[in-house]
């Protein structure tokens, strides 16, 4: 348990932190999701815009530090993959 007043301001922010990073992941995947869903699908069109929605919610979520640009540049270079081999 934290004995210093900066230390438990510390775990009540992380706490509120981890939420709010848990809901931007979880909407990433969702978006993530949507492009798997169109690329089984076979519909071209569909995963193309799918993507480039998910691109920019990836983004977002590289800009608040949820999800570092290596990882996010890999996921979406992955995906634009599989769209083209459709």
């Amino acid at each position: 348990m934290a004995n210093h007043k900066s230390a438990k301001s510390r775990i009540v922010r992380n706490n509120k932190r981890a939420v709010i990073n848990g809901a931007r992941r979880s909407r990433v995947r969702t978006f993530l999701k949507k492009v798997e869903a169109a690329i089984v699908a076979g519909d071209k069109e569909l995963a193309n815009n799918s993507l480039k929605i998910a691109e920019s919610e990836m983004m977002k979520a590289v800009r608040k530090g949820v999800f570092k640009l290596n990882t996010a540049s890999r996921k979406v270079s992955r995906l634009s993959q599989k769209i083209k081999a459709l």
